[in-house]
């Protein structure tokens, strides 16, 4: 059975938005979260870059910059809303302008986009909250993108992980994730559920879309093992706890071969604003 959430703590399926200590924590090492953070498939990027009335693009929780630059590559202008400076500071110094708020509570002063995109970003918004924010700031036909990279490990891998979690940090938000009774990308459904309920529920949109790709990325033991600290709670691990779990990822991996790949589904829900 999963390990339940403190009492008093928003639960981490149903209610992401309001974990902030999480949310905030990914700046702690900006530039070790750009590094190793898988991109987005270009053929998404470019679908919703497309399907956009035009190239100006809001990015909420823009992070590091790393779905911006992709957007940028096929020739979208863009502003980023990031709730973290450190986050922000890295992505201006690629050359993109961030200003630094929660997405709910920015000012957009009148500015109007073709499109508000959010790259695993979007479950750290209140989804109708967020939808109706996205609303206001569109202009008529203009696409709300939300959309993630959901990671499926091997089999074998993920039985080895969860084995190293359950002795080290069981815990831990991350552990749950490779529990032999979760299932595959466990908790994106319902995160991907939550997005186009709020799209829905804002009332300015047409039907949500889904929208996926499928695509691979091999890691050697050293990329997985720098990595791994950018992601879920880890960043709320002690720096005992946290060591520990490297070393045991560490050993797995080295029992496994030295590496392995991992399937990943880039997963969008989207839908256009109607005309007002």
């Amino acid at each position: 059975m999963p390990t339940l959430p403190p009492a008093g703590m928003p639960d981490p399926v149903n209610e992401p938005h309001r974990l902030r200590r999480v949310a905030e924590s990914f700046g702690v090492d900006a530039e070790r979260y750009d590094r190793t953070r898988p991109p987005y498939p270009d053929t998404l990027v470019r679908r919703i870059a497309a399907t956009a009335p035009g190239p100006d693009l809001l990015d909420v929780g823009i992070g590091t910059g790393t779905a911006a630059r992709q957007f940028r590559a096929v020739g979208c202008r863009l502003l980023g809303v990031e709730p973290d400076p450190r986050m922000a500071d890295f992505a201006r110094r690629g050359g993109i302008e961030v200003e630094v708020a929660r997405f709910e509570e920015w000012e957009p002063a009148g500015r109007t986009f073709d499109a508000v995109v959010a790259g695993q970003a979007w479950h750290w918004v209140d989804a109708v909250v967020g939808a109706r924010k996205a609303a206001r700031v569109l202009r008529p036909g203009g696409r709300l993108a939300a959309f993630w990279n959901v990671a499926r490990p091997p089999a074998e891998v993920a039985r080895a992980f969860a084995a190293v979690y359950e002795r080290l940090a069981p815990e831990a938000l991350v552990a749950r994730a490779y529990r032999p009774e979760a299932s595959a990308g466990h908790g994106y459904p319902t995160l991907v559920d939550r997005a186009a309920d709020g799209m829905r529920q804002a009332g300015a949109f047409g039907e949500p879309e889904r929208w996926q790709v499928d695509w691979e990325c091999a890691y050697t033991r050293d990329a997985w093992l720098d990595q791994l600290p950018t992601q879920g709670d880890h960043g709320g691990l002690s720096p005992q706890v946290l060591a520990r779990v490297l070393a045991g990822v560490g050993e797995a991996l080295d029992a496994l071969g030295g590496g392995f790949t991992m399937s990943y589904t880039a997963v969008a829900v989207t839908a256009a604003r109607t005309a007002a």
